[in-house]
């Protein structure tokens, strides 16, 4: 189901109660680009720890925004063994209300990317719903209370000329409660054109008629300060800050009911949550883990269950949400144990039973909560040895996923998982090797890249004037270089040693 500003105050109360009754809560989210390029070796490095790979994707994450958020909730049917899913697809915009613009980056491939997916960017343009995160709203306070608010758009400032125009011109010649309808007003305008009308002009008031108009009277001074103080007042400023909030509503419904969050490869979705709707991202790697973990303190990456489970389970290979749907799909993991819940879409969301919609947040967070459902279940079989319950709860499934609980796939780097409630588990890599170079003077990281990439993927480092070290992660591209290059003239390869080959011990022994 699609959800835009438009219709997103009405939902709110109908997604707060499918939240209270949810087993879990599964997100999914698309941005306007990835990796920031603005700054040198950004990209994620085998090389890195978790304190560096988070430096380089908080500044992606403070240049780059959310134009998608898809939530899919299952609850389960208390006289059948199924789960029934509501999934939503969220537009999303930051808010312009208020004294400051928001400006963010896009990338062109990611924007390519969604393209190629069907993406639609006038929704997200003219219809995403505002949110803020707790400075942002601060400050928006701040100004409403001080009656220094100001509009910041210049489409808004247009709008916003066109209906004072109007109203003064009709308010010279008009008499005490005599009235006049604004029209074809929407989103943040019904409440600006209030605001500045009121601010402006001491002698009217105004009220939302609903489809897009506001009615303008003209009162006394005396009437309008009884109306301004009056509990029916539409534009109170409570009201203001919570239409200004938007979807940060809903991420505080999410907060309060501590759900089990459910998301795939999620490192960059958590940093999104934080940054957009709570505070702006801490330098500090540890207090970012710090406050994720009081968010949310159950959480649960399907990429690192199915990272597991092919160890496990036989499980294959998969390098996508897809593919690990369309495997769990198959009957062929799990033949002779119990069949799993069935897994049901709600009647609003039956879009995504009769037709695929890969990158669509919505769909992709359906994906994300059936691999769930679907990996408990398997696991559940395995560790019973197919002896389970004809309707296990969920509790049941949550058990059998502890050890996989809050730790969030680690791409490409010095751990395989960041673990939001303790230590990050170091990750076993194939060893390091180390190049010395000779007779090849002036050898940059860029060259040796290129030099090994026809033959193997490493990431490199230089280690010394003509010493270079390669990182891989899969051992049969370490045991391919190190034969290949044995007899190379200029290009000796051999295993890193710490105590031969490190700078700092080096020095200690001379």
């Amino acid at each position: 189901m699609e959800v835009g500003a438009e219709g997103f105050a009405q939902h709110l109360p109908r997604l707060r109660r499918r939240i209270l009754r949810a087993a879990f809560v599964a997100l999914d989210m698309e941005f306007t680009g990835l990796h920031s390029t603005s700054q040198q070796n950004n990209e994620p490095s085998l090389f890195d720890s978790p304190a560096e790979r988070y430096g380089k994707a908080r500044q992606s994450v403070q240049r780059f925004t959310l134009v998608q958020l898809g939530k899919c909730g299952s609850d389960t049917e208390s006289d059948l063994p199924r789960y029934v899913v509501h999934s939503y697809n969220f537009f999303l915009f930051p808010s312009t209300l208020g004294i400051k613009d928001v400006e963010f980056t896009l990338s062109a491939s990611s924007i390519q990317f969604l393209s190629h997916y069907g993406f639609d960017y006038n929704k997200f343009l003219k219809d995403g719903i505002p949110y803020m995160n707790e400075v942002q709203e601060k400050i928006l306070r701040q100004h409403l209370l001080a009656g220094t608010w100001k509009v910041c758009s210049n489409a808004d400032r247009d709008v916003l000329k066109k209906a004072i125009d109007e109203v003064t011109t009709w308010i010279a010649a008009a008499k005490e409660e005599d009235t006049m309808v604004l029209q074809d007003l929407s989103g943040y305008h019904m409440i600006e054109v209030q605001l500045v009308l009121r601010q402006a002009l001491e002698n009217v008031w105004t009220e939302p008629l609903g489809d897009k108009k506001i009615m303008v009277k003209k009162v006394s001074p005396e009437h309008r300060q009884l109306l301004e103080n009056s509990s029916y007042d539409r534009c109170q400023k409570k009201l203001i800050l919570l239409s200004a909030r938007g979807f940060t509503n809903l991420f505080q419904i999410l907060v309060k009911v501590k759900k089990p969050l459910v998301g795939h490869n999620m490192l960059m979705d958590l940093m999104h949550l934080h940054d957009k709707f709570y505070r702006p991202l801490p330098e500090s790697y540890e207090e970012f883990k710090r406050n994720i973990h009081n968010l949310f303190p159950v959480i649960i990456d399907t990429k690192t269950v199915t990272k597991s489970m092919q160890k496990k389970c036989l499980f294959p290979r998969v390098s996508s949400l897809v593919e690990a749907y369309a495997v769990l799909c198959s009957s062929n993991l799990n033949p002779k144990g119990p069949p799993c819940p069935v897994i049901a879409l709600a009647s609003g969301c039956s879009r995504y039973a009769e037709k695929k919609f890969p990158h669509e947040a919505g769909y992709d967070a359906f994906l994300c909560g059936s691999v769930l459902l679907m990996s408990a279940h398997l696991l559940l079989c395995r560790s019973t040895d197919g002896v389970v319950e004809a309707e296990p709860s969920f509790s049941q499934y949550l058990a059998v996923l502890a050890e996989h609980v809050n730790k969030v796939n680690f791409i490409r780097g010095g751990v395989s998982s960041i673990n939001f409630s303790g230590e990050d588990s170091p990750c076993r890599h194939p060893p390091a090797l180390v190049v010395h170079v000779r007779g090849w003077p002036g050898l940059t990281e860029g060259q040796i890249y290129q030099e090994f990439k026809a033959r193997c993927c490493f990431d490199v480092r230089r280690l010394s004037k003509n010493q270079f070290i390669l990182l891989s992660n899969k051992y049969k591209q370490v045991r391919r270089v190190l034969r290949d290059y044995r007899h190379h003239p200029h290009l000796q390869v051999s295993v890193y040693r710490h105590w031969r080959h490190s700078p700092s011990v080096n020095c200690l022994l001379q």
